[in-house]
């Protein structure tokens, strides 16, 4: 047993079921980025506030994801341009659950809206009634293709009394065709509350351990790693990407 899965046995559990107070479909998201070591002394201190989702007796379950973009990247282009109203499109899995989603997320003046439909494979190619979905959400007929898949574990707390829900993401791996990029000791944490609430107690506990929010998706990440200078322009993420792979390397 791994030192977070101990950790995590302290917790309360809780069931997807008893979870669906805090779906939050429509939210703010914060995130904060750390080491693995650092996540080993930072998780016992959210133990009187949250509770843990355990989905099949795991508490660390798997998640796959395939993302779709267009041709010129601009889903991509969008967030690196700090575009307001921007989309991102994936297939996701729930490993454990084998329950499957094609997934719009909009991000637009700040909030996150995710609308979903079930799935019952991956599919890099999409149905008439998948596209009605797509065109329907997206607001246009983009012409996608798969660009990249990520694989990661995640931890999920849900707030005992506030609603928002806290999510950890480690073993971070992207790969397309023969590339793969690997983030074994990254930490991604993202917080998700129905409007910001710096009263949070695992806000107020990043403020105290001095780890300021940051704002760079798992796409953008790994899209960068997978195609690099030579087919995406990335330099308003250059700082934000050097401090990730500073804390991968161990050097924060």
């Amino acid at each position: 047993m791994s030192k977070i899965e101990t950790i995590l046995n302290d917790f309360q559990p809780i069931s997807l079921a008893e979870m669906d107070r805090v779906k939050l479909m429509n939210r703010t998201d914060t995130k904060f980025a750390f080491s693995i070591e650092r996540f080993h002394s930072i998780l016992p201190n959210l133990l009187d506030f949250y509770d843990a989702l355990e989905i099949a007796a795991t508490r660390t379950p798997h998640y796959e994801s395939l993302y779709f973009d267009d041709s010129q990247f601009s889903f991509f282009k969008d967030h690196h341009n700090g575009k307001t109203n921007r989309f991102k499109v994936r297939i996701r899995k729930y490993v454990e659950s084998d329950i499957l989603f094609l997934e719009v997320k909009h991000k637009f003046k700040g909030r996150t809206d995710k609308k979903r439909i079930p799935m019952g494979d991956f599919e890099e190619k999409f149905d008439e009634k998948q596209l009605q979905f797509l065109t329907k959400q997206l607001q246009n007929e983009s012409a996608l293709k798969a660009t990249m898949w990520n694989s990661f574990q995640r931890i999920t707390l849900v707030n005992k009394t506030l609603n928002e829900r806290l999510t950890f993401d480690f073993n971070i791996n992207f790969q397309h065709q023969a590339t793969e990029r690997k983030f074994n000791n990254l930490v991604i944490a993202e917080l998700k509350q129905e409007d910001l609430n710096r009263n949070s107690p695992f806000y107020a506990l990043m403020k105290s351990e001095q780890i300021r929010p940051y704002r760079l998706s798992k796409y953008c990440l790994g899209s960068i790693e997978i195609y690099g200078e030579e087919q995406l322009k990335f330099n308003r993420f250059k700082k934000k990407l050097l401090h990730l792979k500073k804390i991968e390397n161990d050097l924060n």
